[in-house]
């Protein structure tokens, strides 16, 4: 991130105070899907600024609702930071580590009176905390019980004693207080769920509004910077460090989340997608999953580039997704090495060109870094170019292959097109052209003008290959607004798959996750979960301009 903003302001103001020392911060997501675009901007947040101050970054995986979670998203998490190059140099922690403080806690807020047990349902407990507009809040009818009862209730709850939803531990705050999450929040909620790291142990879970601070307290965690969806609950957030006696008092600090149009980021709705088969699964490469983005071709580089430009703010706004693609476009034009790929090919018959002759010319990977050398690729009397690189009555300014036009061949010769064979439905199959052999690599002794570069590759050495063509996975840049349905706004064409495209002999041993500009098309990863020697894949990452 930027060197400095509004959080490395507060966080130089606490050091120079000297409220702390040192800085440690942390990324605490819940494993019960896969972390997204929005994810990296927290992560580089929090991880940056503790590496800025040469403090500790940790990751804390929220486990202390058993309903969805589970290794699977664990795992994703862990190897998601480590592709983002934010491994956690403060160590790896689990909510659910810390259920027995938390219980602990628990109980010493009710022997202080300060938490009750309440038998109100889920409903009853809305109304009677006043979250219809216009109605006030009142007590439930639970709220005097003795310290003794609560407490005998409570351990009654852990024991496995009553069914979910028939009683709650609530913290006993102030139920005037116009913020409603000081209304009495619940604090322990019956969950009779097997739960992934603690088996059966635990039938009653902490929520998240009270295990988070003190899970922040107990690592040492000096400012807790989350999303500003979490600034309302600040206050139960500080009520709850101060009234559980903790030793450390983390502070929160709230910034605007990430907002980017063109998708959703709900994990309720990318869940909704995997389950009811919209998308291939977490890592579709239309998802703006982290693992789908890495699928896709998008780089660790590419993705701190863009929260580094869009920067660290209170207010939120939305991002447009061409500019996450412009980032990625920028370190791959600088890093990616090129190719040539013909998509819907064509076959070019060089007549003049001597049958049987094979000529290797040696070509840049890249002409940004010299470094990375040349390759060779051979040339022959038949070629594939791109279909739409021919027009036998060529449209105004068309400057490539029509009958009596002169283009070149990249890196090697220039051609003049002389005709073309069709079949009996009128549909070219065969493209005819004649080669000037004094213009090997494109030379023109003769100073004539060519204006017109395409790419080829050797129809007698190339690979076959599958390209999947992506586009947003919405027709609107705003599906998850209002009453709409997303699902309503899905793009039927956001995914376009091409068999039989060739590519240079080269790529066959190319693998994930290499990414290649080819060249005249865009840039092109290979796919890192279907793509083999025997079956080359490669998903466009994103065009060559926007």
């Amino acid at each position: 991130m930027a060197d400095k903003n509004f959080l490395t302001e507060i966080i130089d103001a606490d050091l120079a105070e000297g409220k702390i020392s040192e800085i440690h911060t942390r990324f605490p997501p819940e494993p019960n899907g896969y972390l997204h675009i929005g994810s990296a901007k927290a992560i580089y947040i929090n991880w940056s600024i503790a590496n800025q101050y040469g403090g500790k970054f940790n990751l804390r995986l929220d486990d202390t609702n058993p309903a969805r979670e589970g290794e699977e998203y664990v795992n994703s998490i862990i190897e998601d930071l480590h592709w983002l190059g934010a491994d956690p140099n403060g160590g790896i922690f689990y909510g659910s580590d810390y259920f027995d403080k938390c219980y602990e806690y628990a109980e010493k807020l009710i022997l202080e009176g300060k938490a009750y047990v309440d038998d109100l349902t889920r409903d009853e407990m809305r109304e009677y905390r006043g979250a219809d507009a216009g109605k006030p809040s009142r007590p439930s009818p639970w709220r005097d019980r003795t310290p003794e009862e609560n407490l005998d209730l409570f351990r009654r709850m852990r024991a496995g004693e009553f069914q979910e939803g028939e009683k709650t531990l609530r913290a006993k705050i102030d139920l005037a207080s116009g913020n409603f999450n000081m209304r009495d929040p619940v604090i322990y909620r019956i969950n009779h769920m097997h739960h992934h790291r603690q088996g059966d142990k635990w039938c009653i879970y902490p929520m998240y509004d009270f295990a988070h601070p003190i899970q922040d307290a107990l690592e040492g965690i000096t400012h807790s910077l989350c999303s500003l969806e979490y600034e309302d609950h600040r206050p139960l957030y500080n009520w709850v460090v101060e009234h559980v006696n903790v030793p450390n008092h983390p502070r929160q600090i709230e910034f605007a989340r990430l907002g980017i149009n063109n998708t959703v980021m709900s994990k309720r709705k990318l869940r909704e997608l995997v389950e009811k088969n919209y998308v291939s699964g977490w890592d579709d490469p239309r998802m703006p999953t982290l693992c789908g983005l890495r699928r896709r071709g998008y780089t660790p580089k590419s993705i701190r580039s863009f929260t580094e430009q869009i920067g660290v703010s209170k207010v939120n706004s939305i991002v447009e997704y061409s500019f996450l693609e412009h980032c990625l476009r920028d370190d791959l034009n600088e890093n990616a090495k090129r190719a040539m790929c013909v998509l819907h090919p064509i076959k070019l018959v060089i007549t003049n060109y001597p049958e049987g002759k094979v000529e290797e010319f040696e070509v840049e990977n890249n002409p940004n870094r010299p470094e990375d050398g040349t390759r060779t690729v051979t040339f022959s009397r038949e070629c594939f170019i791109e279909a739409d690189d021919f027009m036998e009555e060529p449209i105004k300014k068309y400057q490539r292959l029509y009958p009596g036009n002169e283009v070149r061949l990249k890196s090697t010769y220039i051609v003049k097109c002389t005709g073309c064979k069709k079949d009996e439905d009128g549909n070219v199959v065969e493209v005819y052209a004649e080669y000037d052999p004094e213009t090997r690599g494109g030379n023109t002794p003769d100073g004539r003008k060519v204006r017109g570069t395409i790419h080829w590759v050797d129809a007698n050495n190339c690979a076959d290959a599958e390209v999947r063509l992506y586009d947003n996975l919405f027709t609107v840049p705003d599906p998850d607004t209002g009453d709409r349905n997303f699902l309503d706004y899905l793009n039927p064409n956001s995914l376009e798959v091409l068999t039989g495209c060739k590519a240079e002999k080269n790529l066959e041993t190319a693998v994930a996750p290499q990414s290649f500009q080819f060249m005249r098309i865009g840039y092109f990863c290979v796919d890192n979960k279907d793509s083999s020697p025997e079956h080359l894949v490669f998903n466009r990452s994103v065009s060559l301009k926007d």
